[in-house]
């Protein structure tokens, strides 16, 4: 996987299992949970609008290959 939008990415991979857990977690642990939830939500949003994401940042760090989209 690499760090792209679309079929693939690893970002909305771990967005969509940190909201599982969270929302497990919330279930089973405390509803103080449900903050994280929404705390990714809110990353998501920022990252689609203005395009800034702690997550890619993160990933790129840990030294995560960006796969570049072919031009044509």
């Amino acid at each position: 996987m690499y760090i792209i939008n679309g079929k693939g990415s690893l970002i909305r991979l771990i967005a969509g299992l940190f909201v599982l857990i969270s929302v497990m977690f919330s279930q089973v642990f405390s509803q103080a949970w449900i903050y994280f939830t929404g705390f990714v939500g809110l990353m998501l949003i920022i990252s689609a609008t203005i395009g800034f994401c702690p997550m890619e940042l993160i990933m790129k760090a840990f030294g995560v290959k960006q796969k570049i989209p072919c031009e044509k």
